[in-house]
Protein backbone atom coordinates (compact mmCIF):
# COMPACT_ATOMS: atom_id res chain seq x y z
CA UNK A 1 0.00 0.00 0.00
CA UNK A 2 1.08 3.59 -0.85
CA UNK A 3 0.10 5.87 1.74
CA UNK A 4 -0.26 9.60 2.05
CA UNK A 5 0.09 11.01 5.05
CA UNK A 6 -0.62 14.55 6.03
CA UNK A 7 0.31 16.18 9.02
CA UNK A 8 -0.25 19.21 10.26
CA UNK A 9 1.03 20.63 13.07
CA UNK A 10 3.49 23.11 13.60
CA UNK A 11 5.43 22.08 17.32
CA UNK A 12 7.81 19.03 16.85
CA UNK A 13 7.50 18.24 20.48
CA UNK A 14 3.44 18.43 20.61
CA UNK A 15 1.28 15.45 21.04
CA UNK A 16 0.39 15.53 17.78
CA UNK A 17 3.81 15.21 16.22
CA UNK A 18 4.04 11.56 19.05
CA UNK A 19 0.72 11.02 16.77
CA UNK A 20 2.24 11.44 13.51
CA UNK A 21 5.46 9.89 14.49
CA UNK A 22 3.24 7.17 15.72
CA UNK A 23 1.47 6.62 12.21
CA UNK A 24 4.25 6.91 9.61
CA UNK A 25 6.66 4.13 11.85
CA UNK A 26 3.45 2.11 11.94
CA UNK A 27 3.02 2.09 8.23
CA UNK A 28 6.68 1.35 7.64
CA UNK A 29 7.07 -1.07 10.16
CA UNK A 30 3.86 -3.05 8.49
CA UNK A 31 5.96 -2.87 4.78
CA UNK A 32 3.86 0.01 3.54
CA UNK A 33 5.33 2.73 1.35
CA UNK A 34 5.37 6.15 3.24
CA UNK A 35 5.12 9.64 1.30
CA UNK A 36 5.41 11.94 4.59
CA UNK A 37 4.13 15.14 3.93
CA UNK A 38 4.55 17.46 7.28
CA UNK A 39 2.99 20.66 5.66
CA UNK A 40 4.40 23.26 7.95
CA UNK A 41 7.88 21.64 7.47
CA UNK A 42 7.28 21.86 3.67
CA UNK A 43 6.38 25.36 3.54
CA UNK A 44 3.16 24.31 1.93
CA UNK A 45 1.29 27.69 1.28
CA UNK A 46 -2.58 27.76 2.21
CA UNK A 47 -3.72 30.57 0.47
CA UNK A 48 -5.66 30.63 -2.32
CA UNK A 49 -4.81 33.32 -4.74
CA UNK A 50 -7.14 35.14 -7.01
CA UNK A 51 -5.25 33.67 -9.62
CA UNK A 52 -6.03 30.25 -8.52
CA UNK A 53 -9.93 31.07 -7.87
CA UNK A 54 -10.53 32.57 -11.18
CA UNK A 55 -9.04 29.52 -13.25
CA UNK A 56 -9.90 26.74 -10.54
CA UNK A 57 -12.37 25.34 -12.80
CA UNK A 58 -9.43 25.69 -16.07
CA UNK A 59 -8.82 21.47 -16.17
CA UNK A 60 -5.55 22.61 -18.31
CA UNK A 61 -3.38 24.87 -15.46
CA UNK A 62 -5.79 24.80 -12.41
CA UNK A 63 -3.11 21.92 -10.82
CA UNK A 64 0.10 24.18 -12.35
CA UNK A 65 1.01 26.29 -9.21
CA UNK A 66 0.21 22.70 -6.92
CA UNK A 67 1.31 19.60 -9.55
CA UNK A 68 3.54 18.15 -6.95
CA UNK A 69 1.15 17.77 -4.34
CA UNK A 70 -1.53 16.66 -7.10
CA UNK A 71 0.92 13.79 -8.29
CA UNK A 72 1.04 12.74 -4.68
CA UNK A 73 -2.03 12.53 -3.95
CA UNK A 74 -3.04 10.56 -6.94
CA UNK A 75 -0.07 8.38 -6.93
CA UNK A 76 -1.81 7.07 -3.17
CA UNK A 77 -3.85 4.19 -2.33
CA UNK A 78 -4.33 5.39 1.27
CA UNK A 79 -5.05 8.57 2.88
CA UNK A 80 -3.98 9.34 6.02
CA UNK A 81 -4.69 12.20 8.03
CA UNK A 82 -2.90 13.76 11.59
CA UNK A 83 -3.77 16.80 12.45
CA UNK A 84 -5.43 18.33 15.83
CA UNK A 85 -8.67 20.24 15.54
CA UNK A 86 -8.86 24.00 16.97
CA UNK A 87 -12.18 25.90 16.85
CA UNK A 88 -13.91 22.81 15.53
CA UNK A 89 -11.99 22.84 12.85
CA UNK A 90 -9.12 21.89 10.58
CA UNK A 91 -5.48 23.67 11.07
CA UNK A 92 -5.80 26.41 8.41
CA UNK A 93 -2.73 24.93 6.93
CA UNK A 94 -4.45 21.91 6.67
CA UNK A 95 -7.78 23.14 5.19
CA UNK A 96 -5.87 25.06 2.46
CA UNK A 97 -4.68 22.21 1.11
CA UNK A 98 -8.02 20.43 0.18
CA UNK A 99 -9.10 24.32 -1.24
CA UNK A 100 -5.71 24.55 -3.37
CA UNK A 101 -5.44 20.16 -3.96
CA UNK A 102 -9.02 18.88 -3.57
CA UNK A 103 -9.40 20.33 -7.38
CA UNK A 104 -11.83 20.13 -9.99
CA UNK A 105 -10.07 17.15 -12.20
CA UNK A 106 -8.41 15.75 -9.21
CA UNK A 107 -10.76 15.14 -6.26
CA UNK A 108 -14.16 15.69 -7.98
CA UNK A 109 -14.86 16.16 -11.72
CA UNK A 110 -17.85 18.18 -12.60
CA UNK A 111 -20.32 15.78 -15.36
CA UNK A 112 -23.64 18.30 -16.55
CA UNK A 113 -23.36 20.36 -13.32
CA UNK A 114 -23.00 17.56 -10.79
CA UNK A 115 -20.44 16.64 -8.73
CA UNK A 116 -18.66 13.12 -9.53
CA UNK A 117 -15.90 11.37 -6.89
CA UNK A 118 -12.37 11.58 -8.88
CA UNK A 119 -9.84 10.10 -6.25
CA UNK A 120 -10.96 6.38 -7.29
CA UNK A 121 -7.02 5.33 -6.51
CA UNK A 122 -7.75 5.97 -2.41
CA UNK A 123 -8.85 2.95 -1.40
CA UNK A 124 -8.68 3.51 2.49
CA UNK A 125 -9.02 6.90 4.40
CA UNK A 126 -7.84 7.35 8.05
CA UNK A 127 -8.01 10.29 10.70
CA UNK A 128 -6.10 10.53 13.61
CA UNK A 129 -6.78 13.46 15.22
CA UNK A 130 -6.98 15.54 18.56
CA UNK A 131 -9.59 17.65 20.67
CA UNK A 132 -9.42 19.90 23.31
CA UNK A 133 -12.68 19.57 24.53
CA UNK A 134 -15.01 16.35 25.76
CA UNK A 135 -16.42 14.11 23.53
CA UNK A 136 -19.89 15.58 24.89
CA UNK A 137 -18.90 18.95 23.97
CA UNK A 138 -17.83 17.97 20.16
CA UNK A 139 -21.08 16.20 20.18
CA UNK A 140 -23.19 19.41 20.82
CA UNK A 141 -20.97 21.28 18.68
CA UNK A 142 -22.02 18.60 15.56
CA UNK A 143 -18.36 17.41 15.17
CA UNK A 144 -17.83 19.66 12.23
CA UNK A 145 -14.32 17.53 11.07
CA UNK A 146 -15.62 14.25 11.71
CA UNK A 147 -18.32 15.28 9.68
CA UNK A 148 -16.43 16.65 6.84
CA UNK A 149 -14.34 13.83 6.82
CA UNK A 150 -16.83 10.73 6.98
CA UNK A 151 -18.89 12.37 4.76
CA UNK A 152 -17.75 15.03 2.24
CA UNK A 153 -14.14 13.76 2.10
CA UNK A 154 -15.28 9.80 2.06
CA UNK A 155 -17.70 11.09 -1.05
CA UNK A 156 -14.92 11.54 -3.40
CA UNK A 157 -12.60 8.43 -2.70
CA UNK A 158 -12.98 4.91 -4.10
CA UNK A 159 -16.81 3.55 -3.25
CA UNK A 160 -15.50 0.73 -1.13
CA UNK A 161 -12.58 2.68 0.44
CA UNK A 162 -12.66 1.93 4.44
CA UNK A 163 -12.51 4.87 6.49
CA UNK A 164 -11.31 5.25 10.49
CA UNK A 165 -11.27 8.09 12.64
CA UNK A 166 -9.30 7.59 15.72
CA UNK A 167 -9.40 10.51 17.89
CA UNK A 168 -8.27 11.39 21.28
CA UNK A 169 -10.46 13.74 23.24
CA UNK A 170 -10.05 16.21 26.13
CA UNK A 171 -7.02 17.03 25.35
CA UNK A 172 -7.17 19.91 27.77
CA UNK A 173 -7.66 17.09 31.16
CA UNK A 174 -5.25 14.26 29.14
CA UNK A 175 -2.58 12.60 31.85
CA UNK A 176 0.58 10.53 30.34
CA UNK A 177 -1.73 7.50 30.81
CA UNK A 178 -4.26 8.54 28.69
CA UNK A 179 -2.20 9.71 25.76
CA UNK A 180 0.21 6.77 26.34
CA UNK A 181 -3.15 4.92 25.76
CA UNK A 182 -4.59 6.57 22.64
CA UNK A 183 -1.08 5.90 21.00
CA UNK A 184 -1.34 2.47 21.59
CA UNK A 185 -4.37 2.32 20.05
CA UNK A 186 -3.52 4.26 16.76
CA UNK A 187 -0.25 1.69 16.56
CA UNK A 188 -2.58 -1.53 16.92
CA UNK A 189 -4.86 0.39 14.36
CA UNK A 190 -2.28 0.26 11.89
CA UNK A 191 -1.05 -2.98 13.03
CA UNK A 192 -3.55 -4.74 11.87
CA UNK A 193 -3.21 -3.48 8.08
CA UNK A 194 -1.41 -6.40 6.43
CA UNK A 195 -2.12 -6.72 2.89
CA UNK A 196 -2.66 -3.47 0.42
CA UNK A 197 -6.45 -2.79 -0.12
Amino acid sequence: MRALVLYAHPDPASFGAAVHETVVSGLRRAGHEVDDCDLYAEGFDPVLSCEERVGYHDLGTNQNNVAGYVERLLRADALYLCFPVWNYGYPAILKGYFDRVFLPGVSFKLVDGSIRPNLWNIRRLTTVTSYGGSRWRTFLMGDPPRRQIKRGLRAVCHPAARVSYLAHYDMNRSTPQSRAAFLARVAQEIARIQKPV
